[in-house]
């Protein structure tokens, strides 16, 4: 068993964590369960497992993991809020991106992990408005408590047109559309790398009373990635394979069609930046994000930021054009965010509940600098609204 490895200090050190909520007797016998299947996994894998395996058990362990347990997740009365929970100006102006890529593709929607279904109800409603549904708006979704909840959503919202949504079990063979995934790449779990001078070792979970920090030798595979990335003297961050295969099988089975992927990240040379030495893990519990991966397992979201960099290069290599890659800012303003805003009746409520929303969506200093879009297809022409200005495929 790797000896244990302490945990850098948190940025919060010396900062005591204030009003975060208790959870309650439910939510911490669920934790308690998720505690214990991490020690028998440890225990059976010999005292070390990865951090990705440790994540994606947090995440994803059938009835217990935080997107299969049954936990609230979205909104004021969950742990964050998501761009289309902000607004439905988000989803509606997607769909200009969405037209082009069904008019030349001549298929269909494929949303990835739809959350609330609130993104697919609003950008089902716009393409209605301009008459360009499609046949079909398949969700590939695997846990059953969101899957229900997608589907109260889109019975509200859009009851009629509810027969043209399909739940997936797995990716279709073959696809032919928009493959879209809003904050999906950031719950793919990584490996956490630590580099030294010598060789680099991968920080994974054992156990002492509880999940704990420690590191081995990195496989050869993480090692020969690890040699790839601009990273110096004593460094921690996140590398992501199943990341780049998840884009790289996806891309395989586009025949024609765009993949399009909505989330906070940075290209390689930021990524990596030396000033962030301890990498992007994050943990967010009740609209609070904290630095310790460990806190309450099972009842807290876990997310890396997104490598675009090697997003790009998977797509690329799998043989799909790139076709832009800017900041939600730029995207949703080229998209005509602001155009769907100049339709609304001026300082009328719903408009300037839309102003405050879009701020938050729009502003550097919220959501518009740190999300970003990355746009791959085959068979699709460049210039589709949201990467016609502002494009910058050039940082990746």
């Amino acid at each position: 068993m790797p000896a244990p490895y302490p945990a850098p200090p948190p940025r919060s050190a010396g900062r005591p964590v204030i009003d975060l909520p208790e959870p309650d007797a439910e939510a911490k016998a669920r934790c308690a369960q998720v505690l214990e299947l991490l020690r028998r996994d440890i225990e059976e894998a010999g005292g070390w497992i990865s951090f990705a395996r440790y994540m994606d058990r947090v995440l994803y362990a059938p009835g217990l993991g935080y997107y299969t347990g049954g936990a609230r997740k979205f909104g004021p009365a969950g742990d964050f809020v998501t761009a289309p929970e902000l607004s439905p100006l988000f989803g509606r102006s997607l769909a200009s991106t969405a037209r082009a890529v069904l008019d030349q593709s001549r298929g269909d929607i494929l949303e990835l992990g739809a959350g609330s279904g609130r993104l697919a109800a609003d950008l089902l409603l716009e393409l209605e408005r301009h008459g360009a549904l499609p046949e079909h708006y398949c969700i590939l979704e695997l846990s059953g408590e969101l899957r229900q909840r997608q589907a109260e959503t889109l019975a509200e919202a859009v009851p009629h047109l509810l027969p043209r949504v399909t739940w997936l079990d797995a990716l279709p063979e073959r696809i032919r559309g928009l493959v879209l995934g809003n904050e999906v790449l950031d719950a793919v779990p990584p490996h956490v790398l630590h580099w030294t001078e010598s060789v680099p070792m991968e920080r994974g979970v054992a156990w002492s009373g509880g999940p704990v920090w420690a590191e081995r030798p990195a496989s050869p595979e993480l090692s020969a990635l690890a040699a790839t990335l601009p990273v110096e003297g004593d460094y921690v961050s996140e590398v992501n394979p199943a990341a780049t295969a998840l884009v790289a099988s996806l891309a395989e089975r586009l025949e024609a069609g765009a993949l399009l992927f909505i989330d906070y990240g940075y290209p390689m040379a930021e990524y990596y930046h030396p000033q962030r030495c301890t990498g992007t893990l994050m943990a967010h519990y009740r609209h609070r994000s904290l630095d310790d991966p460990f806190f309450l397992p099972g009842l807290a979201d876990l997310t890396a930021h997104v490598d675009f960099s090697a997003v790009a290069r998977a797509g690329e290599e799998a043989g799909l054009d790139l076709l832009g890659y800017t900041s939600q800012a730029h995207f949703l303003t080229d998209a005509g965010l602001l155009d769907l805003m100049l339709e609304m009746t001026p300082m009328s409520p719903e408009y300037l509940r839309a102003a405050v929303a879009v701020q938050r969506l729009l502003q550097p200093s919220e959501m518009g600098e740190l999300f970003k879009v990355i746009g791959l297809g085959r068979g699709v022409e460049e210039g589709l609204p949201g990467f016609r200005r502002g494009d910058r495929r050039g940082a990746l």
